[in-house]
């Protein structure tokens, strides 16, 4: 499955816009992904483990957060994953 990386982000895959991992939840698929590129875990997650609350991320259209089983949902190979940091500011 692909993983499209923010351009924020991409300083940590060596530029890299998506990555292709094998998985089979969004869990999983994450983990791959800070396995093969460490420096991303402090980005994604929390000193706890769990995703970061200002870190976004997409099943194809869908918003993890509000999908039945959340990160353990299940992926299939022609699914895409895209993380998408919140952005915050103004005044």
């Amino acid at each position: 499955m692909l993983i499209h990386i923010p351009t924020p982000l991409r300083a940590y895959t060596g530029q890299k816009e998506s990555v292709s991992v094998l998985a089979t939840t969004v869990a999983a698929s994450l983990e791959a992904l800070v396995a093969e590129y460490p420096d991303l875990r402090a980005n994604l997650f929390g000193t706890d483990g769990k995703l970061r609350s200002f870190v976004n991320v997409y099943l194809n259209d869908d918003d993890v957060r509000y999908l039945p089983e959340k990160e353990n949902s299940s992926v299939q190979d022609s699914d895409e994953i895209t993380i998408i940091p919140s952005i915050a500011g103004g005044l």
